[in-house]
């Protein structure tokens, strides 16, 4: 279980050695005995190693008091979440390792509100996975069913959100590259319903990726030349389980995930007021636009789960973090590419704009992440040494240690799996992020 990544709200490991049958049958039973009884949804995202899953998934949850079994085959993670609360089920697990590499797969939860478990939940479902292999609950009759419609619902409530007839007017030529995974199912129709003229890049959702799956600037390098090929208005590009979006614009430029938050944000607020919430480690785009708007503006820790529980607090109306997930509670408590899709291509219709002068007009700031290796017992150390260093900062320790000053800041927190921690700068330049970052790693490097 050496490189088995295990957080509350799911589990990742190379599928056949630190991920098994075993203990994807003992998370999935610990999982159902930390929920009531009842009827649970269990889908994938495409990968070839997902199918060999269902089984251990379905007989853990069967072991751990599943009464009844919905199996929505290939959907994306935001898909599975609709699905998890149009059906009433207590809960539901998506077989997927989100942005990993192919040889990698991995089990997310989701409770009865169709959300990422929360912190509390998960922590028990942990603490009976690490403990002691569950009881089993003698239940040898639980039916499983296939889902004949995975993807209307999740439509349906996407389409409330956006102005449909500007957006089919203007019948935008746009390229979709869902490399392979699961949200070619849903993109297509959606971007189809839109009136969109769509270029399908991997739309055969098979886990074969052309790519590697983070949908980052070196790995989309063969996307940005198709975008421009296709003459395409905007390309969209969504990890394999399809919580992430990055954005291309007409010129072939990539714009990254960072955008595609603080593009929507910058739209929903242009007509409803109401506050907006990011996680730390977020570009401060959407922090400025919402002070430029007057309306709230709050940070959670990193995770969307923690996202997710500052927008119910608040009240928010968006929310997301700067890995191209935006959360949009009109459709669901996920991370959604589709939203995501929509939103955009509604702010180009509504203002008559390129998405490269939609980018162009948002605050410009530049981002610098890197690692530093720091052993876990000198962590608390250097962030203390870290905070006296940079004693003209605000400081916070919501999660590690965030330092802000008027037009920059730096973030530094423990990593779970490694002995690093990693630094997030964001400044003006990226000069001025890559020197917080180096001064960072030079005051821990004596600790």
């Amino acid at each position: 279980m050496s490189d088995l990544i295990i957080t509350v709200s799911g589990l990742r490991g190379i599928v056949g050695t630190s991920l098994t049958d075993d203990i994807a049958r003992r998370y999935a039973a610990a999982f159902a005995h930390s929920t009531p009884n009842g009827l649970f949804v269990v889908t994938r995202d495409g990968r070839d190693n997902g199918p060999q899953l269902v089984t251990p998934v379905c007989e853990g949850l069967i072991q751990g008091g599943a009464t009844k079994i919905l199996d929505g085959q290939i959907s994306a993670t935001p898909t599975t979440g609709i699905l998890v609360r149009k059906t009433g089920a207590v809960g539901g697990v998506q077989i997927s390792a989100s942005h990993n590499p192919s040889e990698y797969n991995g089990l997310k939860l989701f409770s009865s509100a169709g959300r990422v478990l929360p912190a509390a939940l998960g922590n028990e479902v942990l603490q009976r996975f690490h403990s002691h292999p569950p009881e089993v609950t003698e239940n040898p009759t639980c039916p499983i069913q296939m889902i004949s419609d995975t993807t209307s619902a999740h439509w349906s409530l996407v389409a409330q959100t956006v102005h449909l007839e500007r957006i089919r007017e203007k019948s935008f030529p746009v390229l979709l590259d869902a490399n392979h995974g699961s949200g070619s199912l849903l993109g297509q129709q959606l971007l189809e319903e839109l009136g969109c003229q769509v270029t399908g890049v991997g739309t055969t959702p098979d886990g074969k990726f052309s790519h590697p799956p983070e949908p980052t600037s070196k790995n989309l390098a063969s996307v940005v030349q198709q975008v421009v090929q296709a003459n395409a208005a905007i390309g969209f590009c969504q990890d394999p389980d399809a919580d992430r979006l990055a954005l291309i614009d007409e010129n072939g430029r990539y714009l990254g995930e960072e955008y595609t938050l603080a593009i929507c944000v910058n739209h929903v607020l242009r007509t409803t007021p109401g506050s907006i919430v990011t996680n730390c480690s977020t570009s401060r785009m959407s922090e400025d636009l919402a002070n430029q708007y007057g309306v709230g503006f709050h940070r959670s820790a990193v995770g969307e789960a923690n996202v997710v529980d500052k927008m119910l607090e608040v009240g928010a109306i968006l929310g997301g973090e700067g890995n191209g997930g935006c959360i949009d509670p009109r459709v669901g408590l996920v991370r959604d590419s589709f939203v995501g899709m929509a939103l955009v291509l509604d702010a180009m219709a509504e203002r008559n704009l390129p998405i490269s002068a939609l980018a162009d007009e948002l605050p410009c700031y530049s981002i610098c992440k890197t690692k530093i290796r720091l052993a876990a017992e000198d962590v608390a150390d250097g962030l203390d040494a870290l905070q006296r260093h940079f004693s003209n900062a605000d400081h916070n320790r919501m999660d590690g240690l965030r330092l802000d000053w008027p037009d920059r800041w730096l973030l530094v927190r423990a990593s779970n799996t490694e002995p690093i921690v990693r630094a997030v700068a964001e400044a003006p330049t990226a000069g001025d992020a890559e020197q917080l970052c180096a001064e960072a790693a030079a005051v821990l490097s004596i600790q």
